[in-house]
């Protein structure tokens, strides 16, 4: 029976992950304190390409808001993967934080961050997928992108 990693996750849903993007603005993607990586804000950008921009309301549905989230939380892998030399090196998503670009009267902000929320728990699983969570209605993101995410999670120990 082959054990089922991060990695393996990945190939299993038929994911594969972009180039991880490269800052737009003065900070590094990934910082490293102790046990914990600090992975900054990705967006939607998907190798190259902005791909939902917009707020949630108005230009956008909330189903492509979830969309657009789940292009976020692949960033992060990327970023992780780029960072780490491979994702199986995460023992623990302890914190996600996601900002959606909301229309006024946009109250469903936590059902848009589930597209991060969800992908991680498929690629990690519940246990180590897991976390702690805040979802954030904004006026407006850089580059007017639909949504935002940033991620904390714990490494082992090399």
């Amino acid at each position: 029976m082959m054990i089922r990693t991060a990695e393996t996750n990945l190939k299993a849903l038929g994911l594969e992950l972009p180039a991880a993007p490269k800052p737009v603005a003065s900070y590094v993607p990934c910082v490293q304190s102790g046990n914990l990586v600090f992975v900054s804000g990705q967006g939607t950008i998907f190798n190259g390409q902005r791909l939902y921009v917009g707020a949630v309301g108005r230009e956008r549905t909330p189903d492509e808001g979830y969309q657009a989230a789940r292009i976020c939380a692949l960033n992060l892998l990327s970023q992780l993967r780029s960072y780490l030399g491979t994702l199986d090196r995460v023992t623990r998503i302890v914190n996600l934080r996601g900002y959606v670009n909301s229309a006024d009267g946009f109250y469903a902000q936590p059902a848009v961050i589930n597209g991060a929320s969800d992908l991680l728990h498929q690629v990690f699983g519940p246990e180590i997928g897991r976390h702690s969570r805040t979802a954030l209605g904004v006026s407006v993101l850089p580059n007017n992108i639909t949504a935002e995410v940033e991620l904390v999670v714990e490494v082992d120990s090399l």
